[in-house]
């Protein structure tokens, strides 16, 4: 019968968790009290976070007879600009991929849909919005 010796301990510890973005609380708190502001202006709010296709879309909601896609986008400073402007061609790729999947899930009965984005900028603590209607149209 064969001994085997024991393996010597590894002084290197195994990998901690990874540390939470600080990101994602004001992320979801952002989401949060657009999906009210926007809910004030006559948009009712669907879904949240959907997951299709690989990709995400914060919020859809019906307003004006469409079904719209919201891309929420928070800032506690404009230092490196305005929060709608950091929707870039990638990310509206993405955005459209998930739309385009949401309308074939099931019957859907309007025919018309477009894309919002919601700048939430934090002030002092307290969010101020910005609305772009119809920010993009889909590269497909």
């Amino acid at each position: 019968m064969m001994h085997r010796k024991p393996r010597a301990k590894s002084s290197i510890s195994p990998p901690s968790a990874k540390r939470p973005d600080p990101r994602v609380p004001r992320g979801r708190a952002a989401e949060e009290a657009a999906a009210r502001w926007l809910a004030e202006r006559g948009y009712r709010l669907l879904e949240r976070n959907v997951r299709l296709a690989g990709a995400e879309i914060d919020l859809i909601a019906v307003h004006d007879d469409c079904f719209v896609f919201i891309e929420v986008r928070s800032r506690s400073n404009t230092r490196f600009g305005n929060p709608v402007d950091s929707v870039d061609w990638r990310k509206q790729a993405r955005i459209a991929r998930v739309a385009d999947a949401w309308l074939q899930v099931g019957r859907r009965r309007l025919s018309r849909s477009r894309f919002d984005v919601v700048g939430v900028l934090w002030e002092r603590g307290r969010p101020v919005f910005s609305l772009v209607v119809n920010a993009f149209r889909s590269p497909r």
